[in-house]
């Protein structure tokens, strides 16, 4: 008896987080970076916060928008805009996304960066996730010394 009512529960379960991905779901949504776990050429410790915003237009695909910064050694070092399409998938959980974003730096550079990203969603209920993701923030102008590897940890609200 304990048996099916486990399956029943995971079965609900599984069922409650695929609802989420449906066509028309929208999503908001916050993720902090930086904290010296990334891998650049800058040796200062930063901190980043992104605020997303999403719309899925098909079944597991969402369209997404976020806006950005940087702060590091008392000052925002630079504003982010950009856009990606995530693709979740039903089985574990994980997401993958791809997209473009304009860079500016206080110091007057500008720049265009692709940005693939791996991430989880945890959900802690029906709406709300926890999404821990690692990036790779590719320049376009210089790859060598303005492209980024690093960590994100975000929260994510599905209605």
């Amino acid at each position: 008896m304990k048996k099916i009512i486990a399956i029943i529960m995971l079965l609900g379960a599984t069922t409650a987080a695929m609802a989420q991905f449906e066509k028309d779901t929208k999503y908001v949504g916050a993720s902090l970076t930086g904290f010296n776990m990334s891998v650049s050429d800058r040796h200062d410790l930063r901190v980043g916060l992104d605020l997303k915003g999403g719309y899925f237009f098909e079944r597991d695909w969402m369209a997404e928008a976020h806006l950005g910064f940087n702060y590091s050694n008392s000052k925002v070092t630079n504003l982010l805009i950009g856009a990606k399409v995530r693709y979740y998938t039903h089985q574990n959980g994980l997401f993958y996304a791809g997209g473009v974003q304009y860079v500016h730096e206080y110091y007057h550079y500008d720049d265009w960066q692709i940005t693939p990203e791996l991430g989880y969603c945890y959900y802690l209920n029906h709406y709300i996730s926890i999404e821990p993701s690692i990036y790779y923030d590719i320049s376009l102008t210089d790859i060598g010394h303005k492209s980024e590897l690093g960590v994100k940890l975000g929260i994510g609200i599905y209605f």
